[in-house]
């Protein structure tokens, strides 16, 4: 059974323990946000969406909690509106008939989003009436009570009609990617499910900062080479083999700290069955709320530190993905099963879409580059991300540093070659640093 999460339990503990008018109180505590992006992290993680889809689910239910606190505080936060593509003038909030209570509505606003954009209608509901519940029960009056949902919704719904002009849904119909397998190089299904390619058009999406695609382009990935020993391929598929076959414990350890398989699918003999996590975004939205608890952030500020990061995942992400499709790289199990070792399997179960570059490391470096514009360098952190899933927390001096080891971790894990996450984590880096110069989120 899973542990309860700190942050989950919050909203019980304020339900169960009140008084019958401390509803300012309540809401402005921001580690009620932070159970919230909790909250809808275990909502993706039980529908089985993707990492890349879930980027999308953080990003937009993000913006909407953010905007409706830039609504109601416009002299310390700054709208989005005009900073990220697509994004027009967001209502403003009415306040000459009925206070609003602004952190309640940015609450319901997220719940909303980061339902709508994906999920089937209701998977929020539960912890939505809880917190209609909580302001009910800790004295909020009915009048403020009925104008914050109603600026929820009202922010909601412009949020929502932004989302639906990315292109995702001309995506779903989109053609398959063709796989060929006779093209010596060339991605192919890899076991165990041999899952068919994952989100080939997603560098289709519309970006958030970025310029366009072609803004941040690495190096092609090294020519394939199984033959000459001295071709720099052909060393990088002997290195991973090498390392596979000699992990220290913890080297086994950081692996499966950064794993973040959203589906791994276990074979034991006839038997098959998943097990999951949180995907590389949802853990930095895990850590995102770790800092902010930490740094003491207001309501507010935790809020805009969890936009500007979600902002910073979701680009990285379709610049990794325009890459992946664009070069179609094979991955180092396939390589080594085929050409060296039938018999050989890499520590972590190899994700369905092509090697060159590395997702995890992409959009870690871009998210330690957007939560060091808020919380600083030299950032000091336990990332305890992964208790739920039972393996224990690992201490971090700085965002950057926690960056460097996720790409290490890839390396380890046996699922990317060591200079693919060299190049990917300057690449995250680099969309990183533009997010934070671009995205002002703080006056």
């Amino acid at each position: 059974m899973k542990r309860l999460f700190p942050f989950a339990a919050i909203a019980i503990f304020f339900s169960a323990c009140h008084s019958t008018s401390d509803y300012e109180k309540v809401f402005k505590d921001p580690n009620l946000y932070c159970a919230t992006v909790h909250q809808l992290n275990t909502v993706v993680m039980g529908n089985n969406f993707g990492p890349i889809v879930a980027s999308r689910n953080y990003l937009y239910a993000a913006v909407a909690g953010y905007e409706v606190i830039a609504g109601g505080y416009p002299d310390r936060f700054p709208s989005l509106a005009g900073q990220l593509h697509g994004l027009q003038a967001v209502p403003k909030p009415d306040t000459t008939t009925h206070k609003i209570d602004f952190e309640l509505a940015s609450l319901l606003a997220y719940c909303k989003l980061g339902e709508a954009v994906t999920f089937p209608e209701g998977s929020m509901r539960g912890w939505v009436d809880s917190l209609k519940q909580m302001a009910k029960d800790h004295g909020m009056p009915s009048d403020m009570f009925e104008a914050s949902v109603a600026y929820g919704d009202t922010v909601a719904a412009a949020i929502k009609a932004w989302s639906k002009k990315d292109h995702y849904a001309e995506t779903r119909g989109a053609p398959e990617y063709m796989v060929n397998p006779d093209s010596p190089g060339r991605w192919v299904p890899t076991p165990p499910a041999y899952t068919p390619a994952m989100e080939p058009h997603w560098r289709e999406i519309r970006y958030i900062a970025m310029d366009s695609v072609q803004q941040f382009m690495p190096h092609p990935p090294y020519t394939f080479d199984v033959k000459d020993k001295n071709a720099p391929y052909y060393k990088e598929v002997k290195l991973i083999e090498n390392k596979g076959d000699s992990l220290s414990p913890e080297e086994t350890w950081i692996a499966d700290f950064w794993d973040d398989n959203p589906f791994k699918l276990n074979v034991s003999g006839h038997l098959m069955f998943g097990t999951k996590k949180f995907s590389p975004a949802g853990h930095w939205m895990s850590i995102t709320g770790i800092a902010a608890q930490k740094a003491g952030a207001d309501f507010a500020t935790t809020t805009a530190a969890y936009a500007k990061t979600a902002v910073a995942l979701f680009d990285a992400f379709i610049q990794c993905w325009n890459i992946k499709y664009t070069y179609n790289t094979l991955r180092p199990e396939t390589a080594i099963n085929k050409y060296f070792d039938p018999n050989w399997r890499p520590h972590l179960q190899t994700p369905p879409f092509p090697e060159y570059t590395c997702g995890h490391c992409t959009i870690s470096a871009s998210a330690a580059e957007a939560l060091t514009s808020i919380f600083g360098d030299n950032f000091a952190f336990n990332d305890t991300t992964e208790l739920e899933f039972g393996i224990k927390s690992r201490s971090f001096p700085s965002f950057r540093t926690a960056a460097v080891e996720t790409a290490s971790s890839r390396f380890y894990g046996g699922i990317h070659y060591k200079y693919s996450t060299d190049v990917s984590h300057v690449m995250g880096t680099e969309i990183g640093q533009l997010v934070a110069d671009r995205i002002k989120i703080k006056k």
